[in-house]
This record gives C-alpha cells, sequence and structure tokens, in this order.
C-alpha cells in the first residue's frame, strides 16, 4: 500500500502480485534500451550482405531465444532482435547486420563476435555472442515483468478512460532533480512491459491539477497491478443571469487557489474542467465586467458551476 497526503489529494495503490507473464500480452513498445548508443533503425530481418560474406567466407549458426527470467519458458513472440557489429562505425553507431521480430529465431552469419539485443516491450537486454561454424544457441534473460495501472475516484467510482492519463519515469533522480521519462501517455489498464525495478508513476485525471504521484516495484516475471485514487471532481463552470439561467457567450474564465495561483483559463459560455478537491475563486470576465465566487470543491462530487452576472 502506497499513501501520499497533501491539502488537495490522497494516494492509494493497490499492488497485486500475479502469476507469470504472458508473452502474448499486449503492451506499448520502447526505445531501444541501449541508451547512449546511436542505433540503426528497426529493419525486417536482414541477413548478412554479399560483402560480409566476402569478408568472411565462413558461415555459422546460433539460435537466440528470450526469457523473462532464468526459470520462465522461452518468448514465443514479441521480441525484437537486433544483432550488432562490436565495434563502433564512425559517428559512434554500432552496425547492424541483422534483425528478426518474434520469438526464438535463427541467424546465419559470418563466423565471428556480435552483440545481439532483445527487446520485449519496454523491457530488453544485451549480450556478447560468438558464431562459429557449429551451430550453437544463446539465451537472453530479460529480468522483466509487466506493469498495469488503473486509477478511481472516493467511494470507487470509475473515472472514464478518456479522461486519464499515466506517464512512468524512473525513481531516480538527475543532479537537477528531474526523473528520464520511459513512457509517456499510458492508458489506463495497458499493460506495459518493464525490467524488474522501481518506477515513478504520475497519474493525471483530466489535465489540470489533478495530479498522484507513486513509486511502485514491477517484480520480475510477474504482472502488477496499480490503482489510485484521486480526490477531485469534475465541474462546468457558467456565467448566467438568473440562477438556472442560459450561460453567457463569450466569458472569460479564470480559475484560482485559495492562494492565489491560477490553474485555470478559458475562454466560452462554458467551461468544463478536473479539480483536485479544495477552495477555488472562480472569476468570470464579460463585455468588461468581472464577477466571481468562491467554490470548495468536494472529492467525487460532478457539478455545475454557477457564477450570477449581478453587480454587488
Amino acid at each position: 500500500m502506497f499513501a501520499t497526503n497533501n491539502k488537495f489529494k490522497r494516494l492509494m495503490v493497490m499492488l497485486f502480485t500475479l502469476p507469470a507473464l504472458s508473452s502474448g500480452v499486449l503492451a506499448q513498445e520502447k526505445s531501444d534500451p541501449l541508451s547512449g548508443l546511436k542505433l540503426p533503425g528497426l529493419k525486417r530481418f536482414a541477413p548478412s550482405t554479399a560483402e560480409e560474406a566476402l569478408a568472411s567466407s565462413v558461415q555459422g549458426e546460433i539460435t537466440l531465444q528470450a526469457r523473462l527470467t532464468e526459470e520462465a519458458e522461452d518468448l514465443d513472440r514479441g521480441v525484437v532482435w537486433r544483432v550488432f557489429k562490436p565495434d563502433f562505425e564512425e559517428g559512434g553507431k554500432l552496425p547492424m547486420v541483422a534483425t528478426a521480430e518474434g520469438g526464438t529465431h535463427s541467424f546465419r552469419l559470418p563466423t565471428g563476435s556480435y552483440l545481439v539485443h532483445a527487446a520485449f516491450g519496454r523491457a530488453g537486454a544485451t549480450k556478447r555472442i560468438t558464431i562459429a561454424e557449429e551451430p550453437k544457441s544463446e539465451t537472453l534473460v530479460l529480468d522483466a515483468g509487466g506493469l498495469k495501472l488503473d486509477a478511481i475516484l472516493s467511494g470507487g467510482v470509475k473515472i472514464p478512460p478518456i479522461k486519464l492519463r499515466f506517464s512512468i519515469y524512473h525513481s531516480e533522480e538527475d543532479e537537477a532533480g528531474e526523473r528520464a521519462l520511459i513512457v509517456p501517455n499510458v492508458r489506463p489498464n495497458s499493460i506495459i512491459r518493464l525490467n524488474a525495478g522501481i518506477y515513478h508513476v504520475v497519474s493525471n485525471y483530466g489535465n489540470v491539477n489533478a495530479v498522484i504521484r507513486s513509486d511502485i516495484r514491477v517484480e520480475a516475471g510477474k504482472l502488477t497491478e496499480a490503482q489510485v485514487e484521486h480526490r477531485a471532481a469534475q465541474l462546468t463552470l457558467k456565467l448566467v443571469r438568473e440562477s438556472g439561467g442560459e450561460a453567457i457567450a463569450d466569458t472569460s474564465w479564470s480559475v484560482l487557489t485559495d492562494s492565489g495561483d491560477i490553474v485555470r483559463e478559458s475562454v466560452g459560455a462554458f467551461s468544463s474542467m478536473v479539480l483536485s478537491e479544495g477552495t477555488y475563486t472562480i472569476i468570470a470576465t464579460n463585455r468588461g465586467r468581472v464577477f466571481q465566487r468562491e467554490f470548495v470543491v468536494k472529492a467525487g462530487r460532478n457539478q455545475d458551476v454557477e457564477v450570477l452576472a449581478v453587480a454587488e
């Protein structure tokens, strides 16, 4: 259980550990985990070229398989294989000699030393291999699991998926106090494949200030489910001449916290937004006249908020 409390929000994270992650689950893909190396773009399987064959007329075959853990079964789908020569080219790139997608795969290449990288979603592993005249096989252990994220409102009320997004960051901060972004814009209930470890997860309900942060551990070979609780509500603002009246068009809106910070500005007859619970000042400007009211947002209580266009 993870929990974070402050003036505007409360976090509840529930972690569940399920059996071994299926190799067939869907997930959003990541950039190559060989960070710091300039890698060529991914292509379909590319066998050695004629020039390479001339450089080494002796060919060998190697079969590569990948596993989530040492004890797990070989993955039968979802793996992206890349084979590189181990020496950098001019410009700092590793020359890629072959690629393939799927599960276990065999490559026939000139004998010699290579670097092979296996990517499975956002998880990956790299290993140096040697191709000899005799066929051989190598296994790459990814040390990876899955992460599935969701969020609710107080009382267990579901949040519309279209209004909910997650971002996954490295857990460690750099010298500037920033965390490196790993996966942006994650949809709720997507399964993200990650190397085992701790990740910093940010949940956004709407696009204003309903934000929950938590650190979540992913275990190798398992699926971790995390659910957070947002203490927020959706409001629709309108300027009216009388209670229950029609909204007045061409109204400029400003929403301020009780400390005076602006959290949202917009223009229109209606202004809809999700706000974290707390006290706000709503300011409506129309035809040079300014109207305002204070309003308290209560968690899970979605409602229309009227500002009366009445001079004080």
